[in-house]
């Protein structure tokens, strides 16, 4: 009789696994994967991880270069992106790509202000300059919807240009949230209570007059570049949508979650079509967490309702759609301790047993896997097991209930990039807290 041992996941890694070890070639697998591919989504299991966002870049680098990508597509505010987009085009007033990365206030500015994002702006501007000179440049866009007040005043700033009388009205409708003040959250609070009417009909109605006048606008020029349209109608939905979510906080976490990620996915198939006006086929780069990339129907989550801009992305754009996860074992973050906190630089516990990120510590110290294509480790990675979510809070001490989920990690993604041991991003806005970071300590042996 013959005995067949079924190899361990651990033999699996080491047979299948891509070793990432720095070199440029590291991602031949993951160029040869994205093949034709249009929407290349690249996660992050944290918000503060310096190997996740320089790999990140390098392979964005690469499909510019090499696939023609003409777009990154970020986990950002719409306005403040948008400024970053106009200085890699070299035609904002910015001087360098910090000053560019500036418009980024909001917490969590480490998210964005950080060393890596200056030095991929910095390399994007050189590339638009340098090599693609007079040609179609590389754009930075946003997809996210939190820029309630400078949506607004972006809406205000356009119309003020081109129609001063539609400001007029803009101004009036939008100064329904003034009692508010610059807190969206009190808006919301409100309203959610009954303590004080929504804004919402005013805020349709703006969009729609925004609408109706945007072929007018389009015919006229000489005063604003072609897309600072496209940019105002964006900046409209992204009130009408943010007033939608901050109302929604209040309520069910599921349907503020959805609010926001249909919103990305919204934004991201506008994008496409804006982007396909000036040459067809445009392909694009996606930048957000694992959270939002990941398809949620293979996940816990995505079985109480929760949806994600991937998941969308999928079943819109089918097979011209990538999704790239990203996993660490242990190492240090950039986290805060609660919402709006400093910046600290945080030790990430080792992974709980039971984990994806437990079980790649056995593989290869950093490494790449294909989950799309048929393989006995692919196959493994169907199996339901915990997945770890770090964002822009980490609570070590509830990290079982704070930051894992269970997940079916090969329908999840396309592809994982795994680095054992991670670092935390570098703020540009250093604080003593970061510097000093945490003291290490004995981690327990069960959570």
């Amino acid at each position: 009789m013959t005995i067949r041992i079924t190899p361990s996941l651990t033999d699996l890694l080491h047979e299948s696994a891509r070793p990432l070890s720095g070199a440029r070639e590291d991602f031949d697998p993951i160029l040869d994967l994205v093949g034709d591919a249009r929407i290349v989504f690249l996660g992050e299991a944290s918000h503060g991880t310096h190997e996740f966002y320089r790999a990140r870049a390098e392979i964005t680098k690469r499909l510019i270069q090499e696939r023609g990508f003409v777009a990154v597509a970020a986990e950002a505010d719409w306005p403040d992106a948008y400024r970053v987009n106009r200085y890699v085009r070299a035609v904002g007033s910015d001087g360098d790509a910090a000053q560019a990365l500036s418009g980024f206030l909001r917490f969590p500015q480490w998210m964005w202000r950080n060393a890596d994002v200056v030095d991929f702006v910095t390399w994007l501007r050189a590339y638009n300059d340098d090599v693609l000179g007079n040609g179609r440049k590389v754009g930075f866009y946003g997809l996210d919807l939190y820029s309630l007040h400078a949506s607004m005043a972006a809406v205000l700033e356009y119309l003020r240009i081109v129609d001063p009388e539609a400001a007029r009205r803009a101004q009036y409708r939008y100064a329904c949230f003034e009692q508010f003040g610059e807190d969206p959250q009190a808006y919301g609070y409100a309203t959610s209570y009954g303590l004080a009417p929504s804004c919402e009909d005013e805020v349709i109605d703006q969009l729609v007059d925004l609408r109706r006048s945007a072929a007018h606008y389009a015919q006229r020029d000489g005063r604003l570049a072609p897309d600072d349209l496209f940019f105002t109608e964006q900046n409209a939905r992204v009130v009408r949508n943010a007033e939608r979510y901050y109302r929604a906080m209040f309520g069910s976490r599921v349907s503020s979650w959805n609010l926001r990620d249909q919103h990305m996915a919204d934004t991201l198939a506008s994008l496409v079509s804006f982007l396909e006006r000036s040459g067809p086929g445009s392909k694009l780069v996606v930048w957000a967490h694992n959270s939002h990339v990941g398809d949620a129907r293979a996940t816990e989550v995505g079985a109480g309702g929760e949806l994600t801009v991937g998941q969308l992305a999928r079943q819109r754009f089918g097979d011209d759609v990538v999704l790239l996860g990203f996993t660490t074992h242990h190492g240090t973050v950039t986290a805060a301790s609660d919402w709006d906190a400093p910046a600290e630089r945080k030790i990430v516990r080792p992974a709980l047993a039971g984990s994806y990120e437990s079980a790649f510590h056995h593989g290869p110290p950093n490494f790449f896997l294909d989950l799309r294509t048929p393989s006995a480790v692919a196959t493994a990675l169907r199996e339901p097991r915990l997945e770890r979510a770090i964002g822009v809070v980490y609570q070590p001490k509830t990290e079982r209930l704070s930051h894992y989920f269970s997940a079916r990690l090969a329908e999840q993604f396309d592809g994982i990039l795994h680095y054992d041991e991670t670092r935390a991003v570098d703020p540009l806005e250093r604080t003593g807290q970061w510097e000093r970071g945490e003291l290490p300590e004995t981690f327990p042996t069960a959570l």
